[in-house]
Parts: structure tokens; sequence; C-alpha cells
């Protein structure tokens, strides 16, 4: 696929993930593969056909060829991508029926020397969509940049922005993330949320129409918030709220990465022409379906698997 046809830019780091089915203390082998909060969504757009570039920097290590292979293997572009000298970032993650350990290597890794150098606004008004998260912006000063100034480009070029917080205390504190989101907020189009992680911890906002109210009012066209205690998902736009159910939740047996698939089929649905509301309930499938596989990645589903479970 060719970068000039794609239609959504996501700027984000790939990861290699080393994974094992035991503890960490007691296992011999770990199986590679790769992830990451944006790498899913890309995946997750690709699947169900979307037309996805992804823009990051890869480190000359010998891990280099298989991100490269992978992504491209997915149907994701990666002329967008750079090559640099440092390492690439990892994760090691182990799963038992009762626990679960993840221990992360991102210092001075290949994508934390991004930098506004990496996307000209040309290349930002050949897209529909620019998507990116908090966690991306956490990785260095010059990602942040980038993040803001790409964000800021899109806006004033009519280019629709995503943005998730994603919000970890593994990688930020409470005021880093506020700040981060602060800073991009003007220039947010759709934004992803969690009624606890975000509405909650960090703006003590104690109601999905007060956050929804607060994020209008910044200028965001459309307010998506992830309810755990609703069990489903909220959506602002126009003065209208709506609501979708979390699909299937009875079957779900692995809920890792599970936002970042739903971010994906949302916006995939957007950029394909489906309304908000129905970019909701065809994102909820897309996401329960993934959750009824092990595996971030690999039980992401394709859009056949979709298009089988949505009502005639």
């Amino acid at each position: 696929m060719e970068q000039q046809k794609a239609d959504i830019a996501i700027i984000g780091e790939c990861l290699i993930e080393l994974s094992s089915n035991g503890t960490l203390a007691e296992s011999s082998t770990l199986n590679k593969y790769y992830g990451g909060d944006t790498v899913t969504t890309a995946v997750a757009i690709a699947r169900l056909g979307g037309k996805t570039s992804y823009l990051t920097k890869v480190g000359n290590d010998g891990f280099s060829d298989f991100i490269f292979s992978s992504l491209k293997a997915e149907n994701i572009d990666t002329s967008l991508i750079k090559n640099n000298d440092e390492q690439n970032g990892m994760y090691i993650v182990s799963k038992t029926q009762t626990n679960k350990e993840v221990l992360y290597y991102k210092r001075k890794t290949a994508a934390t020397k991004l930098s506004i150098e990496d996307f000209s606004e040309e290349q930002i008004k050949s897209f529909k969509l620019i998507y990116s998260t908090g966690t991306v912006q956490s990785l260095s000063a010059g990602a942040r940049e980038l993040v803001r100034e790409s964000f800021r480009l899109a806006h004033e070029n009519e280019v629709l922005t995503a943005y998730d917080p994603n919000y970890t205390s593994c990688f930020m504190s409470n005021s880093d993330a506020q700040d981060l989101i602060n800073e991009i907020v003007e220039y947010t189009d759709i934004i992803f949320l969690s009624l606890k992680k975000n509405s909650e911890i960090l703006y003590e906002l104690d109601s999905v129409d007060n956050t929804i109210k607060y994020f209008s009012d910044k200028g965001v066209k459309i307010v998506v918030i992830k309810s755990h205690i609703d069990n489903g998902y909220y959506i602002g736009y126009n003065g209208n709220i709506n609501f979708t159910e979390f699909y299937n939740t009875t079957k779900a047996i692995d809920v890792t990465a599970s936002g970042d698939v739903f971010n994906g089929g949302f916006i995939y649905a957007i950029t394909s022409g489906y309304s908000p509301s129905e970019a909701l309930k065809f994102a909820a499938i897309v996401s329960g379906l993934q959750t009824q596989n092990y595996g971030a990645i690999q039980s992401i589903p394709y859009l056949q698997n979709v298009m089988e479970c949505i009502p005639a």
C-alpha cells in the first residue's frame, strides 16, 4: 500500500512483545510478537479494510526487519517510518489463570527520537484523520511536540484528529497526563476517554454528562466514554448522548488492549462514512469479538467476522 493512498495516519511506537503463559520466574521460553497501544489500533483498522499509515522510528537492532515485515503483513503502510541507531522498546508479559505480569523497557528507545521534522504539513493534508495517544506524547519532548504540532496542522487544514489519553501511572503522573491532554484538546475532534481513569481521576468529573460537556466546551466534536459501571460506551456529539452496551461480555476471556481495538473500529467506521452512533455500535462489536480470544493483536477480528455479528 502506497502512503499517499492511506486515509489514516497513526503516530506511535511499535514495541517488541515477549510473552509466556506461565510466570516469569518459571518460564524457560518466551514467544516473540509485537505490540503497543497505537500499533494495536493500526492493525485493527487495517484488518477491517482501512488504509493506514504508521509513523514511528525503529531501531537498527535485531528486531528491525521483524517490525517492518509484521506491519507490512497487516497491509499497514510503513513509508513514514524511519530507522535510527537506538534500540527498540520492549515489554515482557506473562499470564496465568490468576495473575498477569508486565515489565516495560522503554528508556532511550528509537521512538523517543521522534520530532516535528518527521511529519510535514503536506503529508498531513493528504490524510482524512490523524490519531495518537498520551502514551506517545510521554515518550520524549520531541514526540510530545510532534503530536501537538501534527494535531495543530491537521486542525488548520480540516483533517480530523482523534486522541486517547491512555492514562496509566506506569508512564505519567496525574498532572502530566492533564498537561498532555490540555495542550492538544483544542485541536482534537474525537476523544476516547475512560470514565474512571480520565473523568474521575484526572478531572474529578463525576458523571458522563459533565464529562461530555467539559470536553465539548473545549471544542471536541465527538466525546466517547467507556464506562465499566454501566457496562458500555457513551458518545456525545451535536448535543446528543447515546449509549451502547459492551458486546457479548459473557464470552470475554482476555480484555488486553480491547480499548485500543475499540478505537480502531471507531476510527475505521467514522472514516468510512458511518454516523457517530453507528460507529459506536460497530466499534463495540469489534472490541467485543477481540476479547473472545487470547492475544491483544492476534485476536483482532477481520471485517467479515464483524459484519456477521451486526443485526440485520
